[in-house]
């Protein structure tokens, strides 16, 4: 066994600090997770009540451990349950990550089809930042969602309106007219297509969101804590654009950092 060092009669190994290093990252993790979120007070009272736990079994006080020994074994149920939306969350950015070096691989293979898609890919994009800038200068609110497939946004599609139609700015613009009938809710986008509009959104319980931040900021922070998937958002109020994703928000975005991040999600 080789030792690293030794501090009096414990010793310890290199994997001993590879350990340490790989539960604190796993902690760190949690912790930016949950931060902000009603979820992070409900695990800290969890992390207590095993703390009391140990420390009532380590003093010998058995009916007291007896008693918290029925919360404890079914601890991992209760966990899965209560903090389902961030262990899903947590699954998708383990998934994206393998995902996206796939992807990378892919790509050096596929590069041919891929510059052909290119074209059209621009054009898209061009099309929704053209609408997202007018409607900012005449103070219309938007809420758009990017997803990586149709299949995936089949759930928030069925509480809207279906479209299917292809991207153009008239579209989109003529959508959230603040007289159209649709331009309450999201317009989802997938596979080339505006998917649906008129959707409704979860909203995200998020203490971190700032109070400025209205309810479509809200929603648009709310579906990315649960599906991978990038939200744009124009403010009814102010005309600026926003941006969404993994939980986090992005406000008061230029025209051209919008443009890059439509780029980069874009699928």
């Amino acid at each position: 066994m080789i030792w690293l060092l030794k501090l009096g009669f414990l010793p310890i190994r290199i994997w001993d600090i590879l350990d340490i290093l790989i539960v604190g990252y796993l902690i760190y993790q949690v912790y930016k997770l949950l931060r902000g979120s009603i979820a992070f007070n409900i695990f800290v009272g969890a992390l207590m009540l095993f703390i009391i736990w140990w420390l009532v079994g380590a003093l010998k006080m058995d009916l007291l451990s007896l008693l918290l020994n029925q919360f404890v074994s079914v601890g991992v149920i209760i966990i899965l349950i209560v903090f389902q939306p961030e262990v899903r969350r947590f699954l998708l950015l383990l998934g994206n990550t393998t995902l996206r070096q796939r992807s990378k691989f892919l790509r050096r293979i596929l590069d041919r089809n891929l510059r052909q898609d290119s074209a059209k890919k621009e054009y898209f994009i061009n099309e929704i930042l053209t609408a997202m800038e007018k409607m900012g200068n005449q103070r219309w609110g938007a809420l758009i969602v990017l997803a990586p497939n149709p299949e995936m946004m089949e759930a928030i599609n069925n509480t809207g309106v279906a479209l299917e139609a292809n991207i153009t700015q008239q579209l989109i613009e003529s959508i959230f007219n603040k007289e159209g009938p649709l331009h309450d809710g999201a317009v989802t986008i997938a596979g080339n297509k505006i998917q649906a509009a008129s959707c409704i959104l979860p909203l995200s319980d998020n203490q971190l969101i700032p109070q400025s931040a209205g309810l479509r900021h809200r929603a648009a922070v709310g579906l990315t804590e649960r599906m991978d998937v990038a939200t744009f958002i124009v403010s009814e109020e102010t005309g600026q654009m926003s941006f969404a994703y993994e939980g986090k928000l992005r406000q008061n975005l230029s025209v051209q950092e919008i443009k890059t991040l439509l780029l980069r999600h874009f699928k």
